[in-house]
């Protein structure tokens, strides 16, 4: 029977002797380990992270078993794992990913700039992840270039603290948050007035003893509203039919693994198991009169949502409208509609792209099991009432007490003294003589995204204004050659014109997937040239595509002054 391995020195000397990652170890390798094979989590925490020469948590070696990378070993409550299975994950892919993406993609990648010791937690720091929002980029890629003392791999110094910096495509707000956190002064502007919403929610401050008080009162009256709703009884009957299903058909892990290793066909079994199910959930909606549908078909609200749902959405948005303190108002509303992006009528995996309504139960490929859609939004506004409160607290303790704001606007006409003298004139005084440092920003891509529609379930709620034909590059323009010419001429009008506001020595860092190679006769066309370039690859895309992919900083001065 195998021992298993306890103690730090032996873990510590094993993954010292085995840390160069040499993918080489083999079964004879193995039984001279003989009874060091297994390790408690925690212990194989240990070895990883000697293994690795970075720190690796218990969390991450629960995530490989949970989702099958490796096999689960032990009894009677106890997880094991074995030291081989370890040493295989992380040798087809710790170290190896380098080396294939630099072929694929060119010898000049700056790895540096991958950001792959980083957790998810920390790409998604604080309020960086009170709303999701396609297109955005990690705030680490802004602390490499805004920040003069994190970085050992950087020659030059671009900003400083107190310095302004400017966001013509502000997005939701990444760089402006940055900024705050590295005592630099910010503006963003933005055409959507929801994404503006969003970035100033971000670097706002907030009374958290009355948000907190305010959340919890629409909890309370929203578990009101439904507490004698068929919906509510049929949803957690069907929710104990389904775990009873997934227990018997989905194991966890075991299931995972066994898909890991090519022993199961997802596609025919995955179906097979959601067809059994489903005369199960449709006897249920019978059973307890449920409606799925809405009388009306007309906008997004109607379409993508249950009908009970709907109501509770209603009745929540309009429990927030009688707030009548305006930023905490503001900030519930953001609440909701984080909520309700997560309770659209759509599979798990689909939630970013929306194929077609779901009103049954389905089999989930991002969770491996039967799932369902929701039919309450009590629990997700619960979750992100609290974890909200929790981000902006974080935030608090890293904020600097400097001027940051985004403003709605075309970025390519917009009189940004004028308009920050109407919201914030001592700042506006501020940028009118000492004027703007530089850009940092991320530009549209070219027929990618349509920015006001992956927020349409919040213009049809908040009645915001869209102005979706001011979007630069969106994907309803397509990527053909008039649709790139305009968007070469779109940003070369923003940087016109927000030029007029830099000083002369400006540092312009545009981030781009240059496809068509429209940046030099951009660069070129607003009087600038491109005197740096960073080919960086991006790690951990949400997309379905996970190949190898690139996209590059470019840095732009001014063409007289350089």
């Amino acid at each position: 029977m195998l021992k298993i391995a306890s103690k730090s020195n032996i873990i510590n000397q094993q993954a010292n002797e085995n840390s160069s990652l040499d993918t080489g170890f083999n079964d004879q390798d193995e039984m001279k380990t003989g009874q060091l094979q297994l390790m408690t989590i925690r212990e194989a925490s240990e070895w990883a992270s000697k293994f690795l020469k970075r720190e690796i948590g218990t969390s991450n070696i629960s995530y490989l078993i949970q989702y099958g990378k490796i096999k689960r070993y032990g009894d009677n409550g106890s997880t094991l794992v074995k030291i081989n299975d370890l040493k295989n994950y992380y040798n087809s892919f710790h170290g190896i990913r380098e080396l294939s993406w630099k072929r694929k993609l060119g010898s000049d990648l700056n790895w540096n700039l991958s950001f792959d010791h980083l957790r998810e937690k920390d790409t998604t720091k604080h309020v960086h992840r009170l709303h999701p929002y396609k297109g955005k980029f990690i705030p680490q890629l802004v602390e490499y270039f805004l920040d003069s003392n994190t970085d050992n791999f950087k020659k030059e110094v671009y900003f400083k603290k107190g310095d302004i910096v400017l966001d013509p495509f502000c997005g939701s707000g990444t760089a402006l948050v940055q900024a705050n956190e590295l005592g630099m002064q910010a503006i963003g502007i933005d055409v959507s007035s929801f994404n503006a919403l969003v970035s100033n929610i971000k670097i706002d401050n907030y009374d958290l003893i009355a948000l907190d008080h305010e959340t919890q009162r629409i909890t309370k009256e929203l578990e009101k509203f439904i507490a004698d709703s068929n919906t509510v009884i049929f949803e957690a009957k069907l929710a104990e039919r389904l775990a009873i299903f997934n227990n018997k058909y989905f194991p966890s892990p075991e299931y995972k693994y066994r898909l890991e290793k090519g022993k199961i066909n997802e596609e025919q079994y995955g179906n097979e198991k959601e067809r059994e199910f489903l005369p199960i959930c449709k006897k249920l909606i019978s059973e307890y009169e449920i409606k799925l549908f809405q009388k009306k078909n007309e906008n997004f609200l109607d379409k993508w949502y249950l009908q009970h749902v709907r109501s509770e959405i209603d009745f929540v948005f309009n429990l927030i409208r009688k707030i009548s303190d305006v930023k905490i108002r503001n900030i519930v509303s953001v609440i909701l509609s984080r909520t309700i992006r997560s309770c659209r009528a759509t599979t798990h995996s689909d939630l970013a792209t929306l194929i077609e309504p779901v009103t049954t139960t389905y089999y989930c490929v991002k969770h491996g099991k039967i799932c369902k859609p929701l039919f309450s939004i009590l629990n997700w506004w619960e979750r992100y009432s609290q974890d909200t409160i929790a981000r902006l607290n974080e935030f608090n303790n890293l904020r600097t007490d400097t001027n940051q704001i985004c403003l709605t606007g075309d970025s390519r006409t917009i009189d940004i003294i004028q308009a920050l003298e109407k919201c914030k004139p001592d700042f506006a005084k501020q940028v009118k003589s000492k004027k703007i440092n530089g850009i940092f920003s991320s530009p549209p891509y070219v027929g990618l995204i349509d920015y006001h529609e992956q927020h349409a379930y919040a213009y049809d709620l908040f009645s915001f204004p869209r102005k979706d034909e001011l979007e630069i590059g969106s994907l309803s323009k397509g990527a053909g050659r008039e649709a790139r010419l305009a968007y070469m001429n779109g940003i070369v009008d923003v940087l016109n014109n927000c030029k007029k506001y830099l000083v002369p020595d400006y540092n312009v860092f545009l981030v781009a997937n240059d496809k068509c190679n429209l940046y030099p006769e951009i660069a070129d066309k607003a009087g600038m040239q491109i005197v740096n370039q960073f080919k960086r690859p991006v790690l951990n895309r949400t997309e379905k595509d996970k190949g190898a992919y690139s996209e590059i900083i470019f840095h732009f001065k001014d063409k007289l002054n350089f």
